[in-house]
């Protein structure tokens, strides 16, 4: 055997194996490109978890939103008191009415004589407040609790004001709910 005939088959084993390489290689391409489109799997199940969790707490925020089971009303111990507001024309007018915050009811431009009877929690003071307007007059504030009169005040002129205020108990500890009401 020459020295050409055995490089010859060495070549040939080159190229064979350069060949080889080349079918490796590509069935290597194959199979990454496999594995991509398996790994476009793995992310559309990253993508479904991501939308269960979602789901699952905009469930819950829907649930605590739409929650309509009515609370039970807390019952406040209160009194009686009228307010009663005499004069002509109109005045504006504060009073405190039934909130257990102890806010107070604005109304304005009320036409004069005006009268009203509401409950007042326990521990909060009855309060009227009279704001004449421009054009002034005379007008007088009265306020009684449970029936019994406690105050009187009287405004006059331009822009008058007069305030009757007076006091209720503050609420006992022991006092129930039921007994409160009773006593309304």
């Amino acid at each position: 055997m020459t020295t050409e005939e055995a490089e010859a088959p060495a070549e040939a084993a080159g190229t064979k194996d350069t060949e080889g390489a080349k079918e490796a290689k590509s069935s290597d391409e194959a199979e990454n490109a496999s594995d991509a489109k398996s790994g476009k799997g793995v992310d559309r199940r990253g993508l479904a978890a991501c939308g269960v969790l979602l789901a699952a707490c905009a469930g819950l925020v829907l649930y605590g939103v739409l929650d309509t089971e009515e609370k039970p009303e807390r019952h406040v111990p209160t009194a009686s008191v009228t307010y009663e507001v005499d004069g002509e024309g109109s005045a504006d007018l504060t009073y405190q009415a039934r909130s257990e915050a102890g806010t107070a009811v604005a109304v304005r431009k009320v036409s004069l004589p005006w009268k009203k009877t509401v409950r007042v929690p326990l521990g909060k003071p009855p309060i009227v407040t009279i704001t004449l307007g421009e054009k002034g007059g005379r007008v007088s504030c009265q306020l009684a609790v449970r029936g019994k009169h406690v105050q009187t005040a009287t405004a006059f002129g331009k822009f008058g004001r007069a305030t009757c205020q007076g006091e209720l108990p503050a609420p006992e500890a022991s006092e129930s709910p039921v007994s409160a009401q009773g006593e309304q």
